[in-house]
């Protein structure tokens, strides 16, 4: 994530802001730009000063306060770029669902930043399709308390999160009961998306083989291997050769918690980078707890360079944490295997992200799919 400035004043903006605390301007996101910029009313419209004054318009979902997401005023869209992507919704006139879907709305708006970011397709899917695409439906649990309760999950293309996953009390529970170290919203899309990406970069790019060669072989029952797994749970095996437990469940959870963690250390090596972070503690008399972040991770080709940056980071994280009595932010094992299986997926991401900029005449700038 970047930090944005207010084409007004030059304030520091931050990604979800809708309003500079600093001249009071009205702020939206512009995909195509990447850009968090200030605006200007004139003549009954929206003008974007990051966009050359260009006038633009609010989406739907501003109504609920849960998009600073502009449309440009040509375009006939009601969404954004990101709540375009919505298929079903809680119902809104509920307060309560109202609260815990703005949540919600802002992990999805990350997701997608960073999804553009990596220069990864992410088209809509047709409408009145029951396929293709990528859609989420955001449900929430039945009344009926003896009812089936939402699981969260992804079925081509179609990722479904459960509403009560917003609450940040259930979510504890919830984590707690299944003995994870780490669970959020933006966690759950990270991870529920790669299932997709490994069905686009690995299945359907025919390579299936050499995945298999560092994921292992997904062809055994995954449903069978998921029952087994909750049933009995990993052995202590796992520690070295997966970044979590559930991840040696299936070679398919290996892949999807293996590339929701490389888009959390994208996203925040970018904001390391946005706020110049450097990792330098004076007993370090190795190096190796030093990082001065001052690249772009999503170009960066060489991901040595990137473990490097990351390493000390999670380090410094934690320990601030620690600080204020919280668990770690980042309470996981980096290996050389789970190192190697994150360089494997960055290769695939900066071909896809090659292939997509070369298809689109070299054009480097975001656009909506």
């Amino acid at each position: 994530m970047k930090l944005f400035a207010c084409e007004i004043c030059g304030n520091l903006l931050h990604f979800e802001n809708t309003r500079c605390e600093s001249c009071g301007a009205p702020l939206g996101y512009l995909p195509e730009r990447a850009t968090l910029s200030a605006l200007v009313e004139e003549g009954g419209q929206l003008l974007a000063l990051g966009d050359e004054r260009r006038p633009h318009r609010r989406c739907t979902n501003a109504q609920y306060d849960a998009c600073n997401w502009m449309i440009p005023a040509e375009s006939a869209a009601e969404y954004c770029a990101a709540c375009a992507h919505n298929r079903f919704v809680p119902d809104l006139s509920n307060s309560a669902n109202q609260l815990l879907w703005r949540r919600v709305q802002f992990a999805l708006h990350r997701l997608i930043y960073t999804l553009d970011r990596m220069k990864l397709p992410h088209p809509l899917r047709p409408e009145g399709a029951e396929e293709g695409g990528l859609v989420f439906d955001v449900l929430a649990d039945p009344d009926d308390a003896e009812a089936p309760r939402v699981m969260t999950g992804h079925n081509e293309g179609l990722i479904t999160l459960a509403l009560a996953e917003a609450d940040d009390s259930e979510r504890e529970k919830r984590r707690a009961a299944m003995g994870e170290p780490y669970r959020t919203l933006l966690g759950h899309f990270r991870h529920e998306v790669g299932h997709y990406y490994w069905n686009l970069l690995v299945r359907d790019a025919g390579r299936l083989e050499e995945c298999r060669a560092v994921f292992g072989d997904e062809r055994p029952d995954y449903g069978q291997a998921l029952q087994a797994h909750y049933a009995k749970g990993a052995d202590e095996s796992w520690r070295g050769l997966f970044i979590s437990s559930y991840a040696a469940a299936h070679p398919w959870e290996d892949w999807a918690e293996t590339w929701a963690h490389y888009m959390h250390i994208q996203d925040s090596l970018e904001m390391a980078a946005a706020f110049g972070l450097d990792v330098r503690p004076r007993l370090d008399s190795t190096g190796e707890l030093t990082a001065r972040i001052r690249f772009d991770p999503y170009a960066q080709k060489d991901y040595a360079r990137i473990v490097d940056a990351w390493m000390p980071v999670t380090i410094a994280m934690n320990g601030m944490n620690r600080c204020m009595g919280t668990p770690d932010l980042y309470p996981f094992v980096m290996s050389d295997a789970v190192i190697g299986k994150l360089r494997y997926i960055h290769g695939l991401v900066l071909e896809q992200g090659s292939t997509r900029t070369a298809r689109e005449g070299g054009r480097t700038t975001t656009k909506r799919n």
